[in-house]
């Protein structure tokens, strides 16, 4: 076998640099975003999404209270056990920045749903 020469290694190079970057989901699936709460704390405490587009928003309680997943705006809430996880799927949401709260923890301040 003969070592790869400089022009080899520079087609390999331009090949990697010129191929589609693939996003952390499956054509024709919805993007999905995580959230995880443990005793009052949400993390990330701000969540860029796409707007008008419909979404998978997985929702995960490391903690070892109970917590609910509260949007005043977004009109949604769910309620999670001590390690449990589960997830809200949002159709389309128009730009703009909406908040929500672990309603369990309201002396925790709230998070944000950023849609752009």
């Amino acid at each position: 076998m003969r070592p790869i020469g400089w022009s080899g290694r520079l087609l390999a190079a331009a090949m990697l640099l010129t191929a589609p970057c693939h996003a952390a989901f499956a054509e024709g699936e919805d993007p999905v975003f995580e959230v995880h709460f443990s005793n009052g704390i949400i993390s990330p405490s701000v969540i860029e999404v796409p707007a008008n587009t419909r979404f998978k928003l997985e929702l995960h309680n490391d903690g070892s209270t109970p917590i609910e997943f509260e949007s005043i705006p977004l009109r949604k809430e769910k309620v999670l056990a001590p390690g449990a996880s589960s997830f809200l799927v949002f159709r389309s949401l128009s730009e703009g920045d909406y908040a929500f709260f672990d309603d369990f923890h309201l002396d925790m301040p709230p998070a944000r749903l950023i849609a752009r």
